[in-house]
């Protein structure tokens, strides 16, 4: 069937969207939809090998990486990543353009059909994974690279068959789902690592090294092992690291990101695409995929005078390293940080772990999602820990009010949720 692409987005509407509707909602886990779905589509996850990304923090940002690196080897690539900032057809990509509309209604039709087939009702997130499959088997694509929406055991995404497995970390988020402990969540992302997997293990802690172990990969890299960053220092523009695998060294490379994590990523990100290729890359072409390689929303700049800047750290770990990348910006004025974060979090402690008692002021706000924290909540929190606070309920008019406020030598940082950083991201463009 045609469908237009309001017709798309008006079924994926009526579909359960976990995303909006949190933990509390929670069902039993099951891939048993998925796998009835993509067996009546000819099973679509296979037509091309796969790069499995998952992990706390990190993730989006390692796929976009391993994306470019494998690109620059003119293969096509299929990239599925979550969630949107600005537009769902961001999720779907090739070669670094998201999927047009005409295309996305087509792809969204086929997932509907199948529905009225099999009587099977997926989740909303399950219908876009379908349709990135399908998408990527019909473009055809080399390669897809598929960042997990959540852990990985039970996720949706988790029916491929991956030749590389990634782990950037683990950490303590979603713990009212996945379980109290650091242990717990590695189990659930090490779900997927498969049999033929190379698994590229971007955690260190040697506690939960056996719980990645008894998956049995083919191979298992571990970074600062077979893996890792040597040297991660501040450059124009971003940063200088110096990385080494299993088979080579790439030294003084510039990577166009800001953020001494970032350097962690590019380390998983070039493991993973050796792993991929079982060799080692071209020095030239890794150093022409890092230098050009953009990830919008991950300590983006977006406008100077004053300094603004988007960074979509949404959990503790993710607002330390905003926070210290903060210190790579010399400015000569004032931090205003605009911050909103979703129900479920600990303000204060997100806002210590951003560093908030050295900005001078916060105005906190709410994304227009089901689940965003309310601004006063926020506001109160910062206002606890000393520093000047004002709730302003709607994401543009909080940028609006914090650049208002600011000098020409002030930084202007908006953080805590992606879905703040995606209304702030449409608001300035």
């Amino acid at each position: 069937m045609s469908w237009s692409y309001e017709q798309a987005l008006a079924y994926l509407d009526d579909h359960t969207d976990l995303e909006r509707l949190g933990a509390g909602t929670w069902e039993p886990p099951t891939l048993d939809r998925m796998r009835a779905l993509v067996d009546l589509l000819a099973e679509p996850q296979r037509a091309q090998p796969v790069v499995h990304v998952t992990g706390t923090n990190g993730k989006g940002s390692t796929v976009r990486m391993a994306t470019a690196l494998i690109a620059a080897h003119n293969l096509s690539v299929g990239t599925y990543t979550s969630p949107d900032l600005e537009r769902i057809n961001e999720r779907l990509s090739r070669n670094g353009e998201p999927i047009d509309d005409d295309a996305f209604a087509e792809a969204i039709a086929a997932v509907a059909e199948l529905e009225g087939l099999s009587g099977i009702r997926p989740h909303r997130f399950e219908i876009l994974t379908l349709a990135a499959f399908r998408w990527f088997a019909d473009a055809p694509v080399d390669v897809a690279v598929i960042e997990v929406g959540m852990a990985g055991r039970w996720d949706a995404t988790n029916v491929v068959d991956a030749s590389v497995a990634v782990v950037t970390n683990v950490g303590l988020d979603h713990t009212e789902v996945l379980g109290p402990t650091r242990a717990d969540i590695a189990g659930e992302k090490a779900g997927i690592v498969k049999p033929d997997s190379t698994l590229v293990l971007g955690e260190t802690d040697p506690e939960l090294l056996p719980i990645f172990e008894a998956e049995k990969p083919a191979a298992l890299w571990l970074r600062d092992r077979e893996f890792g960053c040597t040297s991660n220092v501040v450059a124009v523009g971003g940063r200088a690291v110096d990385l080494f695998t299993p088979r080579a060294r790439y030294d003084d490379v510039f990577l166009s990101l800001h953020g001494a994590h970032q350097g962690d990523n590019a380390a998983v990100a070039l493991a993973a695409a050796e792993a991929f290729f079982d060799r080692a890359l071209d020095e030239d072409v890794v150093r022409e995929a890092f230098a050009t390689v953009a990830i919008p929303g991950r300590f983006e700049v977006v406008a100077r005078s004053p300094l603004v800047i988007l960074d979509g750290a949404h959990n503790p770990d993710g607002a330390r390293a905003a926070a210290a990348t903060l210190e790579d910006f010399a400015i000569g004025g004032d931090r205003i940080l605009v911050v909103g974060m979703n129900k479920g979090r600990d303000p204060i402690e997100m806002l210590e772990a951003l560093g908030v008692r050295a900005a001078r002021a916060v105005v906190a706000t709410s994304a227009d999602w089901v689940r965003a924290m309310d601004a006063r909540e926020i506001a109160d929190a910062a206002r606890s820990l000393g520093v000047d606070a004002e709730p302003v309920r709607s994401v543009p008019a909080a940028v609006e009010r914090a650049v208002a406020m600011a000098s020409e030598d002030d930084l202007v940082l908006v953080c805590g949720s992606l879905y703040v950083v995606g209304e702030a991201r449409r608001a300035l463009h």
